[in-house]
């Protein structure tokens, strides 16, 4: 992103010469979306508590090795493509070879969008593939053969699966370490993802950018399929304010969304267009990576995502009885994140978390089953960096707690 607020995707460092087209991240839009939160504004919360039940009280419950070359990415999001099988989506990923790595020193980053689809056994073990692709014996990103493509939350529709993403451009003139633009919006579409090699699928591309007015930095924060539409929480900064808000799409403009996208303003009444004075703040979060998921047992909407205080130290959760709201305070889901508590083994004064996000396809009714990922300020080309050294960073942490 253009200025940070949720420290999210990207991991501060120096890409070596012709290896990457900016010499300043890994990651996707958290990165620089969540710094400038970090400066900007705090989350406020209720009483801290944490719940993190024991992992038997989830079956299937995700992990994420390293295998099939894949060596840690940001992201993690996820969706159902039938009964069987998960979908998830990865930015920019650690990719090697070799297999048995401990440490990343001298691996390779793929800079754009990687995936996985995972299944669960009779026994209820969690099984995942790493789809890494591959062009010239050289690891690619599953999207955008000339572009770099940022994830974020995919929905379905008319059993087509749409793929939001960011297009991303590299902008050495910029200040400070973040030399990096976002460049517009897309939604990939994919109707032949019944095909188990991902590899394999076709993807038609339409651009949402004529339609997201300066302001809105990360659009598709997370995609809800509701009645007729398809309902987003973009991060917004303008006109002096900051945090999501809200726009949708009718499901059947999605051929041509751009000039059917509406926004939710102060007055109630969906209007064309983003209107900076009229605008209402939904969710004062201001995050660019979050969930938002209906829970049917309750009637209850869940918005889950990291506190953007002290580098993201909790997560923190809020409800509401429609997309709209009116949304609770924020409650606290898990207290202290390991990464970027001063007490934890885990912990590193370079560290930062974002993308935190429920996935409800795991959970068990009040027991949610939730991720995030933690990054580093640190030099990432330096093979004796935090992130270089340590596999445990810069990939999905999977916690279970209740609300």
């Amino acid at each position: 992103m253009n200025a940070p607020a949720d420290p999210g995707r990207g991991r501060a460092g120096r890409m070596k010469p012709d290896t990457t087209p900016w010499n300043a991240m890994i990651g996707t839009t958290r990165l620089a979306l969540l710094l400038l939160c970090v400066f900007l504004s705090a989350c406020a919360a209720g009483p801290e508590r944490a719940h993190d039940p024991p992992p038997s009280s989830v079956r299937c419950l995700p992990d994420f090795p390293d295998r099939d070359g894949w060596y840690g990415g940001d992201g993690a999001c996820s969706i159902p493509l039938d009964d069987r099988r998960v979908l998830w989506l990865f930015g920019d990923t650690f990719v090697s070879d070799q297999t048995g790595r401990r440490d990343r020193a001298g691996m390779k980053v793929v800079l754009g969008t990687t995936l996985a689809v995972s299944t669960c056994a009779a026994d209820g073990q969690f099984q995942i593939r790493y789809w890494l692709k591959k062009k010239d014996g050289e690891f690619v990103s599953s999207f955008g053969e000339s572009e770099w493509l940022w994830p974020q939350d995919p929905f379905m529709v008319d059993r087509i699966l749409h793929v939001p993403l960011i297009s991303v451009t590299a902008d050495p003139r910029r200040k400070g370490a973040f030399k990096f633009r976002i460049a517009g919006h897309k939604i990939a579409r994919i109707r032949n993802f019944a095909e188990a090699d991902p590899n394999r699928w076709t993807a038609d591309y339409v651009d949402l950018t004529p339609g997201i007015p300066e302001g809105v930095e990360a659009f598709a924060t997370t995609s809800v399929v509701f009645g007729d539409h398809v309902y987003f929480y973009p991060l917004y900064r303008g006109a002096g304010v900051l945090g999501n808000i809200l726009a949708r799409i009718p499901t059947n403009r999605l051929d041509d969304p751009a000039p059917a996208i509406e926004y939710w303003p102060r007055d109630g009444r969906w209007e064309k267009g983003l209107d900076p004075a009229k605008i209402r703040i939904v969710l004062d979060a201001a995050v660019s990576e979050m969930s938002v998921r209906h829970h049917p047992d309750d009637g209850t909407w869940v918005a889950v995502y990291l506190s953007i205080e002290n580098n993201g130290r909790r997560m923190l959760y809020r409800t509401a009885n429609a997309p709209e709201g009116p949304w609770t305070e924020p409650k606290v889901l898990i207290g202290s994140i390991p990464e970027v508590d001063r007490g934890s083994p885990r912990y590193d004064p370079d560290n930062f978390c974002y993308a935190g996000k429920e996935h409800p396809e795991f959970g068990r009714g009040r027991t949610l089953v939730v991720t995030y990922v933690c990054n580093s300020f640190a030099d990432a080309e330096d093979d004796a960096s935090f992130i270089r050294k340590n596999l445990f960073l810069y990939r999905p942490v999977v916690m279970t707690p209740s609300r």
